[in-house]
């Protein structure tokens, strides 16, 4: 199942307390606080047993992907790049270099991974509460 990420910059006002959650399908989990987060880095959060790369970007907004690179097979994403290319906003793997929308999770250099997956990384809504 593919979601697309909510990318609202945090209430203005937010305090050190107030923390980010993200949305499994189900409910809601809070996995971090929001001022631990540094702009422009990710973080790999774990959320009912899936393996999430959390960041939050320059602007102020959450953005929650997996984790595993499709291409590698490795959990690395949260030390990916966040950047833009052609102005959609990208997560850029920190293995092979594929640029992934943060939006959507499509890949935009390749439509198939090497195991003939969809070359996709799941996104999960995100909130500051």
């Amino acid at each position: 199942m593919t979601v697309t990420t909510t990318t609202a910059p945090a209430p203005a006002g937010t305090t050190p307390t107030a923390v980010v959650e993200i949305h499994d399908g189900e409910r809601w989990h809070p996995v971090v606080p929001y001022a631990h987060l540094t702009p422009g880095r990710g973080v790999p959060v774990l959320v009912d047993g899936a393996q999430i790369a959390l960041f939050r970007d320059h602007a102020g907004s959450l953005h929650a992907l997996a984790h595993r690179d499709p291409f590698s097979g490795a959990h690395v994403m949260a030390r990916g790049l966040l950047g833009s290319r052609g102005g959609v906003p990208v997560l850029v793997s920190p293995m092979y270099k594929q640029a992934f929308d943060l939006r959507t999770g499509e890949c935009l250099d390749e439509a198939t991974a090497p195991d003939g997956t969809e070359a996709r990384l799941r996104v999960w809504r995100v909130r500051v509460e």
